[in-house]
């Protein structure tokens, strides 16, 4: 189960991910009372290793109000850790449990994809085989209770979580409203394992072209990553365009078994090290599948980490074009310390260095907030829009330093990896009006509320069908406009119409998925793609 639809139209992707793992800080509390006559104060015997654990055994015991010393404990925690670096982080257990979970791969569940329509869960897709279709849920059905409590969706994902998954073997009843039925239908479903593929697409976008998604590196990463590279070699692939946009990185090992069915034999791809961390140097092998093919690497500044790695191993050894714009900037790596609640700490314990010697890492010497809003400052300056800005932007100045790739190409170190190919956003369809649109969630809304359910696509039997014969015509779009009027937004008719190409795409592509999943989403998204039509202009 998961949520969709995803956010594919955000052009500002500001990626804060470390590799999750987790933690527990135990403590022991004990309150000593001075037994000298002279002392009107309660003193101690401890060391300054305990003093936390006391001031929270005093709060707990003398404080005026009821407190929870737990939360307590984590801010301290928090506060401790903030004066490291930005990406060493606490993480309850419920945090920890999810990230976790999402970079495992797998979880317990009923296996949906959902999306909350007006306080009522719409689900828009079931896994093959899974719990759900085995107990008869479909696909636009409408959960409106379970185990007879009433579904009504107010609250956060946690909420929807929370009743839906659950171990494996346990059952849950749901009663969902049908198109075509009078009454509500009760189902019975046995939760079980759900294994969640972290390639989010993979096709061939022209032939003898292929194209794959990835937005993390999981730990079946490699492995999904190698099945879907196999497939599309044998419908005649000879040319990949990856796309790591808003790839916010996981785990090392995945982007260094990427990297090495890419390159040949006994290649440098990343080394680490760090002050308790001797140099640990990864490279690759004879194994890979792909080491002669032509590549391009999608980059945004939303990618980050372990795809800065694979990104970064790539335009080193002049193995393939990096496209788009300049990476997010993380190169830090962090290892994980498991205790008994299941809360986590990422704990940065050595830098990563690309082929080159380069570290991409930015500068976090301004503090965190600052950090958090170096991706802000960057479309300020016009880094977005224009490469000239980019390259002048004083912060990257500030940190780079050259660097010489296998062929000799100057590279820089520092504030992220500079793509060979720079994409500029356009922003010229971000009218107001669009923007308006897009807060409020209204383009998926009005698919799945008004189109889904109206557009016979029977007489599309394949994503080409659908891509080439489905219009979207001029009355259907004023159809919309009147929608969000409805809606209380306000609408410009001339704005409109400047942002028609783009909210009609949008609209065209989520019902694509609806019918045809991912690949059909991507077939039609990719059209009006800048980044994947300059690959494509390349190869």
């Amino acid at each position: 189960m998961s949520s969709t639809p995803k956010s594919n139209f955000t052009y500002f992707i500001i990626a804060l991910i470390a590799a999750f793992f987790g933690v527990i800080l135990g403590a022991t509390y004990e309150q000593n009372r001075s037994i000298n006559s002279n002392s009107a104060f309660p003193s101690f015997a401890f060391n300054s290793s305990q003093k936390l654990d006391k001031i929270l055994k005093v709060i707990k015991t003398n404080y005026v109000d009821s407190v929870n010393t737990d939360s307590l404990q984590s801010l301290a925690i928090e506060e401790i850790l903030s004066g490291l670096d930005p990406h060493t982080i606490y993480l309850p257990p419920v945090q920890a449990k999810s990230q976790n979970e999402n970079l495992e791969g797998n979880f317990e569940g009923i296996g949906i994809e959902y999306y909350v329509l007006n306080d009522t869960l719409l689900v828009t897709s079931v896994r093959e085989n899974g719990p759900s279709e085995k107990a008869g849920l479909l696909k636009g059905d409408r959960i409106i209770a379970v185990n007879g409590e009433n579904m009504v969706v107010k609250s956060d994902r946690d909420f929807i979580v929370n009743k839906l998954r659950g171990k494996k073997g346990s059952k849950l009843n749901v009663s969902v409203l049908r198109f075509g039925f009078n009454k509500p239908i009760s189902l019975d479903i046995e939760r079980g394992r759900i294994v969640v593929s972290s390639v989010d697409v993979a096709y061939l976008i022209k032939p003898e072209i292929g194209f794959i998604k990835i937005t993390r590196f999981g730990a079946n990463t490699a492995e999904d990553f190698s099945n879907e590279l196999n497939a599309l070699q044998k419908k005649g692939m000879k040319s990949l365009i990856l796309d790591l946009r808003g790839n916010g990185g996981g785990y090392l090992s995945a982007a260094t078994a990427l990297a090495d069915q890419f390159l040949g034999d006994n290649q440098l791809i990343v080394y680490t090290q760090g002050l308790h961390e001797p140099r640990t140097d990864y490279k690759s092998t004879s194994d890979g599948m792909f080491e002669k093919g032509r590549l391009i690497i999608l980059i945004d500044e939303g990618t980050a980490s372990a795809s800065e790695i694979l990104a970064g191993a790539i335009q080193d050894l002049d193995r393939g074009l990096v496209i788009g714009r300049r990476s997010f900037g993380k190169g830090l790596v962090q290892e994980q310390f498991g205790f008994g609640d299941g809360s986590a700490m990422n704990l940065t314990i050595a830098r990563y260095y690309t082929p080159s010697g380069r570290s991409i890492q930015k500068s976090y010497s301004k503090g965190i907030k600052a950090y958090k809003d170096e991706l802000n400052q960057r479309y300020e300056h016009g880094d977005y829009s224009s490469l000239d800005s980019a390259l002048k932007d004083s912060i990257f100045l500030s940190q780079q330093k050259k660097f010489k790739t296998l062929k000799g190409r100057t590279v820089y170190g520092g504030g992220g990896i500079m793509p060979d190919i720079f994409v500029a956003l356009d922003t010229s369809k971000f009218t107001d009006t669009y923007q308006q649109i897009n807060a409020s969630g209204l383009v998926s809304q009005y698919v799945y509320g008004k189109l889904t359910n109206s557009v016979n696509t029977s007489r599309f039997k394949t994503i080409d069908g659908f891509k080439n014969g489905y219009r979207f015509t001029d009355a259907d779009y004023n159809g919309f406009l009147n929608y969000c009027s409805v809606k209380k937004v306000k609408v410009d008719k001339a704005q409109a119409l400047v942002s028609k190409p783009l909210i009609v795409s949008q609209i065209k592509s989520i019902l694509a998925r609806y019918y045809f999943g991912e690949e059909g989403f991507y077939s039609i998204y990719t059209q009006n793609d800048d980044f994947v039509n300059t690959a494509l202009t390349k190869l």
